[in-house]
């Protein structure tokens, strides 16, 4: 048995030819190395991957046990061993276990109902959707309204995560409370800042009187029983499995104003797009294996070659939210420093998840990418087809753009003078979809869930728990309840500072 640490430690020590190098010696580079998969290009090719070396990987994931690991999360088995759960997002998209997929197919019934009551106006009148919720609850939902409901006229969305009252107050200034309906997503029904917003909503809806309207307020929980204390009745509670993590839910449930705000046609070809791409990282062999490729690249650059961070760069307005998207998916899976097993971890862990839109980004940071002594893998993602009516030259000039981009990047410039040189030899990878509709978004978005569990399953660790993110929540509701004794005195002074 191959030990990972031996091989990355050979792989570091291994001098790497430089990417025109790789070209050089492998004529049938970009065949081998970039896909067509689900309407989506991914061409791998700008990267320092080399067939010696995935053949090494290869040899990695069989040393991971992989194959039995991602057999087990179709299968239903737990997975998330901290927490002693499956992890079911997949039988929501119709590839998990069957009696998995049978109760999200009884969930999915309960939201086409209530969809269809909704548009018939057996539940009154409403032009306005506002998604209260946060992490998973709110950014899948934010990526896909704003990615397909640009053109929509079906209903005004609005989803709200943060507890700063300025985001429900612009909200207020534009929707009618009359004309309102409230989603409130939390998977416990008890998350501080999500329960705080819905209150907020509903006192604006009492304050104009807001009493004969036959639905108001809609619960999506994995907490029904908490959602009745709250009054509800429990026949206008859409529920999803507890084992659907917050981050992985946007197929669920929680999907609801993407099924209401687009249509139900428009969710279920999301979810068929995520179902080839399952099907796709289950039967796919490694070297041709898209999401296993990919998390390759991750492993290589933050373990070979030190790499901290991966930037993600949407050229397309309508993906402008994928980055923070991203950004939880990564990091909340995979920012851990102990292994499933409760060890610690042999090598890094989660690279730091940024980005940003281009063109914007290249008049921000690509000085960095370009010129800097830092390494940093990017990867840029476009769609061939606009869906605006300018056709004067724009988005032609994008794309132009973002394939100039990578080939700078890749062949740098020499220069007498050392500030205009550029080195070169800096990876990319390239995502471009044929267009950005829901079957190729939903592919998308679940190659970016499979890479994120390669990964894991490469670095030994459990992509489905998140305690990371409860001691600053514990310490918020102890300043709320004990006051501050306890606390250092920087903390103290701060809190001093601000509430008097």
């Amino acid at each position: 048995m191959i030990e990972a640490k031996g091989v990355w430690e050979a792989i570091a020590n291994t001098p790497a030819p430089t990417l025109t190098e790789l070209f050089t010696a492998e004529p049938d580079r970009l065949s081998r190395l970039s896909f067509d998969e689900s309407g989506i290009l991914f061409d791998f090719s700008k990267t320092h991957l080399s067939a010696p070396l995935i053949d090494q990987l290869v040899a990695l994931t069989e040393a991971c046990d992989l194959a039995r690991k991602r057999e087990a999360l179709f299968t239903g088995e737990i997975v998330n061993v901290t927490e002693g759960r499956a992890a079911e997002h997949l039988a929501e998209r119709g590839e998990g276990a069957p009696g998995s997929v049978a109760r999200a197919r009884g969930f999915q019934g309960r939201m086409r109902a209530m969809i269809d009551a909704i548009e018939a106006e057996v539940l009154g009148p409403i032009r306005h959707i506002l998604h209260v919720g946060i992490g998973g609850s709110a950014l899948g939902p934010d990526l896909l309204i704003d990615a397909l409901g640009r053109n929509a006229d079906r209903y005004e969305v609005a989803v709200v995560s943060n507890v700063d009252g300025a985001a429900l107050d612009e909200v207020f200034r534009r929707f009618d409370p009359h004309a309102t309906l409230l989603v409130v997503a939390s998977k416990t029904f008890t998350t501080t800042e999500t329960m705080m917003n819905a209150r907020s909503v509903l006192a604006w809806m009492d304050e104009a009187n807001v009493e004969d309207q036959p639905i108001e307020f809609l619960p999506v929980t994995a907490a029904p029983d908490k959602a009745v204390e709250w009054g509800v009745d429990e026949t206008r509670i859409l529920p999803f499995a507890e084992s659907v993590g917050g981050r992985y839910s946007l197929w669920s449930s929680i999907g609801f104003p993407v099924a209401l705000g687009l249509g139900w046609d428009a969710f279920e070809t999301l979810l068929e797009g995520a179902a080839t791409m399952d099907r796709h990282f289950r039967l796919a062999p490694p070297e041709r294996n898209l999401p296993l490729l990919a998390a390759f690249i991750d492993q290589y650059y933050s373990r070979a070659r030190r790499a901290e961070t991966r930037a993600v760069f949407a050229y397309d307005e309508r993906l402008r939210l994928l980055p923070s998207y991203l950004q939880q998916l990564e990091m909340e899976s995979n920012g851990k420093s102990v292994k499933a097993d409760g060890s610690p971890v042999d090598g890094p862990t989660a690279a730091i998840t940024w980005g940003g839109v281009g063109t914007d980004a290249q008049h921000a940071v690509f000085q960095l990418l370009h010129q800097g002594t830092r390494l940093v893998p990017v990867e840029f993602v476009a769609a061939i087809e606009p869906d605006h009516v300018l056709d004067d030259g724009h988005h032609r000039a994008l794309l132009v753009n973002c394939f100039a981009q990578g080939a700078a990047l890749m062949a740098g410039r020499a220069n007498e003078d050392p500030a205009r040189a550029y080195a070169g030899d800096r990876p990319s990878t390239t995502i471009l979809l044929d267009r950005v509709d829901p079957a190729r978004l939903g592919a998308l978005l679940a190659f970016y869930e499979h890479r994120t569990f390669a990964n894991a399953v490469l670095m030994g660790i459990n992509p489905f728990d998140q305690f990371g993110v409860e001691l600053g929540k514990e310490i918020a509701r102890s300043i709320e309840s004990d006051g501050t004794d306890r606390f250092d005195a920087s903390t103290r002074a701060l809190i001093a500072r601000a509430f008097g």
